[in-house]
């Protein structure tokens, strides 16, 4: 059988951090399972022809407002190969499955792990990528232990589950963690350990990164010792909840500090456009711009939000046009994302603060 893979055209920015490592790591799973079968396996990202003629075409998605970027590879593909099984999965599908239905009826819905999970266990193969990466992805643990209202990480693996090593796992000299809750891995200060003291064949030592933020609540003195001798690079610290957890907040940057982390390094995540006041977000702003930390800043967009017609910029648009929560306004929105880009300019030249921000409160924690 011919399995072609697909990852649809997302409109994820060339420069941006946050997606800088980003694979479709079940589509390469996926491909490693059909090739252990014996099938043909070639992966697609974007909209061409495939090499072959496939009899299946499993197209993956992401984030729920990008699902008509995941409907437009599907019809076309579908219009390509009309005599193929078109398959979409991943974490759209799975959050929207009726929705994702009504728009693809063509196409087969996959809710969850790919035929319950055959894919999980198998190496992944990383020679369908067209590319030869330095970087390769790893999970440790699936789910999460918090069950957040913005999150659909517990609706999609309502099931936290685990890994005791990920020894077997290592192939290459930079590991990017996707775990949505790193720490809450019992095993995590073993796994740890080990990634410190492991060396390639050639003797090179490994360095990672985690792409979610870090559970402030686990991350201890201890714990962060271990981060920085098993090489982590760009810690990033959580901040969902209120101004009030600054005290909490505070100490896990500080502990990061002790330990050799410094002002490029380490990063707070924190959602805006939701629950919290613009007023609030610019407090938890405030705060990391006198510990001397970068923010990453993710607008909140609902679960079921099919789509986001936010356009970046200056210029305001108009209510309706994209989600802003109760509370905030469109030029809320902006002007944070603004202060966040101006602090983070100015921590990473090490600007004084009189140089870069003004009117604020001067109040210390």
């Amino acid at each position: 059988m011919n399995i072609l893979l697909v990852e649809p055209d997302f409109p994820i920015a060339d420069k941006s951090r946050n997606h800088s490592h980003f694979l479709p790591i079940g589509l390469l799973k996926i491909g490693s399972y059909h090739r252990r079968l014996g099938d043909g396996v070639h992966l697609i990202r974007g909209l061409k022809e495939c090499p072959f003629t496939p009899d299946r075409v499993l197209v993956t998605s992401l984030f729920t407002y990008w699902s008509r970027q995941v409907h437009e590879a599907a019809a076309f593909y579908h219009g390509l190969y009309p005599s193929a099984e078109i398959e979409i999965g991943g974490i759209y599908a799975s959050l929207m499955p009726e929705d994702c239905r009504r728009r693809s009826p063509f196409a087969r819905v996959q809710v969850g792990l790919y035929r319950g999970g055959c894919a999980e266990t198998v190496p992944v193969d990383y020679t369908i990528l067209p590319e030869n990466l330095e970087y390769q992805i790893i999970h440790a643990s699936r789910g999460c232990k918090r069950h957040c209202a913005f999150c659909g990480t517990w609706r999609i693996e309502p099931k936290f589950t685990y890994k005791k090593t990920v020894l077997p796992e290592i192939e290459k000299p930079r590991l990017v963690f996707y775990d949505n809750n790193l720490l809450a891995n019992p095993h995590i200060d073993r796994i740890l350990d080990e990634v410190a003291t492991f060396r390639l064949g050639n003797g090179r030592s490994v360095t990672w990164e985690c792409q979610s933020g870090l559970d402030l609540r686990l991350l201890t003195a201890e714990r962060a010792v271990l981060l920085e001798r098993s090489r982590m690079k760009y810690p990033r610290v959580a901040w969902d909840g209120p101004y009030s957890d600054w005290s909490r907040v505070k100490q896990a940057v500080q502990r990061l500090k002790a330990v050799g982390y410094g002002r490029k390094d380490i990063f707070v995540f924190m959602i805006y456009n939701h629950a919290l006041s613009y007023v609030e977000m610019m407090k938890k702003v405030d705060a990391c711009r006198r510990w001397r930390v970068r923010i990453i800043d993710c607008r909140y967009r609902p679960l079921e939000a099919a789509e986001d017609n936010y356009r970046p910029g200056p210029r305001p648009q108009q209510p309706g046009l994209y989600y802003i929560h109760h509370g905030w306004t469109d030029a809320a929105v902006r002007g944070f994302r603004r202060k966040v880009r101006q602090q983070n300019i100015a921590i990473l030249l090490d600007l004084p603060r009189g140089r870069y921000i003004r009117g604020c409160e001067q109040r210390k924690v």
